[in-house]
């Protein structure tokens, strides 16, 4: 599964509320990212995700949660079958089930199920026979607790069928950050009263929702077969996993559709999804692979998905087992509750990510939306054909998945675009790290949600790349195929993967399995160098906190530069205090530790001015080239400084490109001229959409300077992304004619376009641009909202009191009633603003504060002075 809504990006949200005790001011939600989620916008517009206050203060103590060990195997769930019906005006399912069971290995005479939330009409036992047998059972809302008829030995197999009803509505509210609601059953406008998105239902099994719609043993570690009958309306399209089987039309207008799944999974894994959709047909070796999407959007379904075939055979073999399900189908749905779901042989994904008009492909990046459509795939794999026997060992699932981003990446974009993909990744984990050290397997935890974290995710897929360039790929990707293989069709757990490793290299691995998957933290490294007798001494100190953490042992490798060829040396680091010696030729040019940028860590090098110009001019790929940028940044009024990073304006990556301006933007020498004119080059010519945004961005941060011409020329921009851009520095420096200009762009429904108007309107708007608040916040997307809201608080603050009532109304029925907690924050800073021109907002701030049922939202607004 991919990260929340929009992923797990607390730290920079909670900097932003804490640095101040100041009403606080507009800005973007915190960016980075999960597992996790990426938006059409012109930055990512990243809603926060929940943390406790006290989630700021770093705790890397040992868990004080109970052990949470795998599910106890009482019984062996071989099959499922479901015949399933919608009500949709009362959003109920009303299901029969038929589950085929045996004792797993002691006899059993009392069968326990999970079911959440249902009415049950009969329980009885079936055994091959069409009229069944009552069985006595009792159920608390949760569980069903049946007494068999009798008892039962391992090799005896028995059916029970239940007849229900699943009402998901009436459950208890749930979710976590990354799974934002646990109910398992979900209708999207049942009623089509909303004009703006379709009828639908879908399902969402992952950790523990399936029981939320059918009976069954809720746990990673079963595995049953599976067949699903739908009933619905004629005109909808259905899917689930497997293969449709058939299709009938009923008497009454309806049509009934069968999907059977042949080979076992998980039980989380089953899917249902059923609406109005645009079923776009493609093929990988002559199995189906389709795409379920909008009726708007199936003109384009194959520009965003069309590389799935390829990267079906990219995987396949890499990793010696060929994609083992019997057909492949992604689909596109409203509201979903999570950034994608890889159920097998039919992964869910949040529509924002997938969806896109012609004008907004452009911009659509490779983490903005193929990643999740790798991630996903890659599941089919790992966690589907293979599973975590647990959620403490979710890693086996989600940290293969995260390290498929930068093996695709690798495979179809080339070195710097996995390069990026590792950057990004690491810079993901080390913001948590800043709040929590957890293993990366944990047998201890206080919710199976808590696991869904960017340690599982981002963390566990560094880990794998060390893993990788330590056995080198031959020995690496035959392990995994020896992993799959092993186990496939069935549960796993972190040692077997040790083993696959330990039988493939011969090599004892228990040292990297138990520092790096069963201890928290990382390394933090200090490392200095020096040149004396032919031999350049380097000085590596671990000074990370040991009390809970290891003293690493660390493969690394340092090079070496003289000229233009660089030597590599292969060291390992051992102790928190190490000196290595390495002889050279000559005083080298550039001493780079960890020159690939391997190591999950966090490194303080000391590096000269002319050590990083070096680097800069002769860097191997991205990583070294961002490294020095960043290195130079604070010295780009040094003329050979600023001239290496214009130079670097040409560089054939975009990601670099883009730390070269970023480079610039503090720039205030005495070519100021020469780059300027770079910038507007950059601006206006630059092939990438990305790119020509940063460039705008760079040019508003130079104060008092005029380029209204350049931002009037991107307002015309093709790309969304870089007319956002243009909004935005105009919002900081408007013209006579900018209103007008951008009045055109109005009615724009692109998030990127949303954001950044309500950006302009909060800062320069008048009592004229109410209405469009009033309007927008009626229609924005979620995502939008959160920073639509506290901008439109800024524009009350400039209109008459007696203009705001409506406006009031809304922020506060957000505040208190949308089912989005970064929306409600969004409406509470909205409102907030306010309080210093009305005092008696305090009050109504309070109460939403005692009222709110989410206490980590609870804790945001304590924050917020």
């Amino acid at each position: 599964m991919k990260y929340p809504v929009l992923g797990v990006l607390i730290l920079a949200l909670m900097c932003e509320l804490s640095a101040s005790a100041q009403a606080v001011k507009p800005s973007r939600p915190p960016s980075a990212i999960p597992h996790a989620n990426r938006k059409k916008v012109a930055e990512p517009v990243t809603p926060p995700t929940p943390v406790a206050a006290s989630a700021v203060v770093p705790n890397w103590l040992p868990s004080t949660n109970s052990l949470q060990p795998s599910a106890t195997i009482l019984h062996d769930l071989a099959d499922t079958k479901l015949d399933v019906r919608f009500d949709w005006a009362k959003q109920w399912l009303l299901g029969t089930a038929v589950l085929t069971l045996r004792p797993h290995f002691y006899p059993q005479s009392q069968l326990v199920l999970d079911a959440k939330g249902f009415d049950v009409k009969s329980v009885e036992l079936m055994n091959g026979s069409r009229k069944g047998r009552d069985l006595k059972f009792s159920y608390d809302k949760r569980k069903i607790t049946i007494s068999l008829d009798r008892l039962y030995q391992r090799t005896e197999q028995y059916q029970v069928r239940i007849q229900y009803v699943a009402k998901p509505n009436e459950l208890p509210k749930g979710g976590s950050e990354a799974i934002t609601d646990d109910k398992g059953l979900y209708f999207i406008n049942p009623l089509g009263t909303d004009k703006t998105k379709p009828r639908q239902v879908w399902t969402q099994g992952e950790t523990e929702g399936s029981s939320c719609w059918f009976p069954t043993i809720d746990r990673p570690n079963q595995r049953m077969t599976q067949e699903i009958t739908m009933t619905v309306e004629s005109g909808q399209k259905t899917l689930s996993n497997g293969i449709l089987v058939s299709a009938r039309r009923n008497p009454d207008g309806t049509r009934t559709d069968t999907w059977k799944l042949s080979q076992p999974h998980a039980p989380y894994l089953a899917m249902m999804a059923v609406g109005d959709f645009a079923v776009v047909a493609d093929s990988w070796r002559g199995k189906p692979v389709e795409y379920y999407v909008d009726p708007a959007y199936q003109h384009t379904a194959k520009r965003v998905f069309g590389n799935t075939p390829e990267m079906m055979e990219f995987f396949s073999k890499k990793l010696g087992v060929d994609f083992p399900w019997e057909k492949y189908a992604q689909v596109a749905v409203h509201d979903f509750v999570s950034g994608a779901m890889e159920n097998t042989s039919a992964s869910t994904f949040q529509q924002q990510l997938v969806q896109f008009t012609p004008r907004e492909l452009p911009d659509v990046t490779y983490a903005g939306s193929e990643s999740v459509i790798v991630h996903e795939l890659f599941h089919q794999w790992f966690g589907d054909y293979v599973t975590t026997e647990s959620w403490s060992n979710l890693p086996l699932n989600e940290s293969f998945a995260d390290y498929s981003e930068l093996l695709w990446a690798e495979h179809k974009y080339g070195a710097d675009a996995a390069a990026h993909v590792q950057q990004s990744k690491l810079r993901n984990y080390l913001e948590e790290a800043q709040m929590k050290r957890e293993p990366l397997i944990r047998y201890r935890y206080n919710s199976q949600e808590d696991m869904f974290d960017r340690h599982s995710y981002d963390k566990g897929g560094r880990v794998l790349h060390m893993l990788r360039k330590y056995v080198g790929d031959e020995a690496f990707f035959a392990s995994l195929n020896r992993y799959l293989v092993n186990n496939k069709l069935s549960s796993t757990e972190l040692a077997k993967l040790r083993i696959a490793f330990e039988e493939t290299t011969g090599e004892d691995l228990m040292w990297f399995f138990d520092q790096w998957f069963l201890q928290r933290g990382h390394p933090e490294l200090r490392v200095t160098h020096s040149y004396e007798n032919s031999q350049v001494v380097v000085h590596v100190q671990q000074v990370q906190d040991t009390l809970y953490q290891p003293v690493y042992r660390l493969p690394v490798t340092i090079a070496t530069w003289n000229g233009n060829q660089a030597t590599e040396h292969r060291i390992l680091v051992t102790k928190a205090d190490q000196t290595f010696r390495l002889s050279v030729n000559q005083r080298p040019s550039l001493v780079k530790f960890d020159d690939e940028g391997v190591l999950l860590a966090e490194i303080d090098e000391t590096q000269s001015q002319e050590e990083l110009l070096y680097q800069l001019s002769h860097a191997r790929g991205y990583l070294q080239k961002y490294q020095a940028i960043q290195g130079l940044r604070n010295k780009s009024a040094d003329l050979l400084v600023s001239a290496t990073f214009r130079n670097t304006l040409n560089d054939s990556f975009w990601a670099t490109r883009v730390a070269a301006l970023e480079g610039l933007r503090r720039y205030r020498g005495a070519e100021g001229n020469a780059v300027r004119k770079d910038l507007q080059r950059v601006a206006l010519n630059e092939k990438n959409g990305a790119v020509r945004a940063t460039a705008i961005r760079v040019l508003s941060a130079f104060p008092n300077e005029d380029f209204s011409e350049v931002y009037s020329t991107a307002l015309k921009d093709s790309s969304y992304v870089v007319t956002g851009a243009a909004i935005e520095a105009l919002s900081h420096a408007p013209t006579a004619t900018t209103r007008s200009q951008i009045a055109a762009l109005q009615t724009t429904t692109n998030p990127a376009l949303l954001t950044a108007l309500s950006n302009y309107y909060g800062l320069n708007g008048t009592l004229d641009d109410y209405q469009w608040f009033l309007q927008r916040s009626k229609d924005a997307p979620a995502e939008v909202l959160y920073v639509m809201l506290e901008n439109f608080g800024v524009l009350m603050q400039r209109i008459p009191p007696i203009e705001r009532e409506k406006g009031i109304q809304r922020l506060e029925t957000l505040a208190r009633t949308h089912p989005q907690m970064y929306v409600r924050l969004g409406a509470y800073k909205g409102l907030h603003e306010l309080v210093a021109s009305m005092p008696a907002l305090k009050a109504t701030l309070q109460d939403i504060r005692n009222k709110e049922k989410d206490s980590s939202l609870k804790s945001m607004y304590s924050l917020i002075q």
